[in-house]
């Protein structure tokens, strides 16, 4: 048996014991070993790479080129893709965010494209990656990979892809010139009381917290309706738990709240709100009362007030779900919620490592139902249509300057 198959079988019979710095060092003795031309010789039987198996040499001459514990040297290694290609995740972003999807109850997101189609698109914008590397930086990203399938969402609208590009086109405009955009919506409605909430949390062993059997209504405590008002721009909730009905002026009531308390501080120039809304609810796009409302805080303010709507049967892919409640959910998990109080704290105390942070509001007032908005009030509603779906996007401007 030659040198060259005695190098071979014994590298094959302990390589699979070491680590990248024992194989390293394993090759680069065996080079020393052989002499003149070793390196060539074992790089060519092991199929270690010429340059590691040299690199194995000088470290078994030098010990102390590599401190103990470390594979590499410190700064060695390849690259990560993301240092070289700083607006990797960024572009990534931008092809995802159009047509991201969540479900109220998880932080996770996750999109309808595939890996493999993301990377072809990325290929396409000049990048130099692959659907493994996709796939590490949407784990990176707090995206979750969904197989395709075919699931309940309601209608399936021609146009619903295009509107969520238009949305997303909108949002990145409005962002961009210093304007203020935020996504709005209804939070599941809860009782109040000692009723059991959904989770866990940390009590002593055995000692779980009594809660009531059944779920009926308490008297005196009722249901709460808490509306939450996203910012995009900024990354803050503002939420307003009512204690009546549901309706859209309670709904234009929360942002109005949130604009005298907050936008307007945020946005000390603005002339124009951007608001981003499911199609349904309180705040849908067929409700009359709503657009009324949002022209009577047009004039107050003096904005332009601008809505897009999701479309129908799409209402868990409104940013604030993924981005606002599903972290208020976390925060109150297994915890019950037992009066107004206790409510608005634990939404308040609603905290990200990405820096959000909620304002938590309690609103008593009345908001009637079944208000009537007669045809003569709502033609004077000073609103602008868009060309591309003027039904779901329309701009209401103040009636007077």
């Amino acid at each position: 048996m030659n040198d060259a198959e005695n190098i071979r079988i014994r590298f094959e019979l302990l390589g699979s014991l070491f680590d990248e710095r024992g194989r390293r060092l394993l090759v680069g003795a065996e080079a020393a070993c052989y002499g003149y031309g070793g390196v060539s010789l074992v790089s060519r039987v092991t199929g270690v790479a010429r340059e590691t198996v040299a690199q194995g040499v000088k470290d078994i001459m030098n010990p102390e080129r590599l401190p103990k514990g470390r594979v590499r040297r410190k700064g060695g290694g390849r690259k990560k893709t993301v240092l070289k290609d700083p607006t990797l995740k960024t572009d990534l972003e931008s092809l995802i965010e159009p047509v991201t999807r969540g479900d109220p109850e998880s932080p996770l997101r996750w999109t309808c494209k595939s890996v493999r189609k993301l990377a072809a698109e990325l290929k396409a914008m000049g990048h130099s990656t692959g659907r493994r590397m996709v796939a590490e930086l949407l784990h990176e990203m707090e995206y979750s990979l969904q197989a395709n399938k075919k699931t309940i969402e309601g209608s399936a609208h021609p146009d619903r892809n295009a509107q969520f590009e238009h949305i997303n086109k909108e949002v990145q405009n409005q962002i961009k010139d210093g304007q203020p955009a935020i996504s709005v919506d209804t939070k599941k409605k809860e009782l109040v009381g000692n009723f059991k909430n959904s989770g866990r949390e940390l009590r002593p062993k055995g000692d779980p917290e009594p809660v009531r059997v059944h779920d009926f209504e308490i008297k005196g405590l009722g249901k709460i309706a808490p509306y939450g008002l996203y910012d995009i721009g900024q990354n803050t909730g503002w939420v307003t738990v009512g204690t009546d009905h549901d309706t859209a002026a309670f709904a234009v009531n929360t942002i109005r709240q949130w604009w005298y308390s907050m936008g307007q501080e945020s946005y000390p120039t603005a002339t124009r709100l951007l608001i981003t809304a499911d199609s349904g609810g309180s705040n849908g796009y067929r409700v009359r009362l709503w657009k009324l409302k949002l022209q009577e805080m047009a004039d107050e303010t003096g904005l332009e007030i601008s809505v897009c709507h999701l479309p129908p049967g799409t209402s868990k892919w409104n940013k604030i779900e993924h981005r606002l409640f599903s972290f208020i959910s976390q925060n109150w998990r297994g915890k019950p919620l037992i009066s107004h109080e206790v409510i608005v704290n634990l939404i308040a105390s609603t905290q990200t490592e990405r820096g959000l942070t909620v304002h938590c509001e309690l609103d008593k007032r009345s908001y009637p139902t079944r208000i009537t908005v007669s045809k003569k009030e709502f033609d004077q509603i000073n609103i602008t249509r868009d060309s591309f779906h003027g039904d779901w996007n329309y701009t209401i401007k103040p009636r007077s300057p």
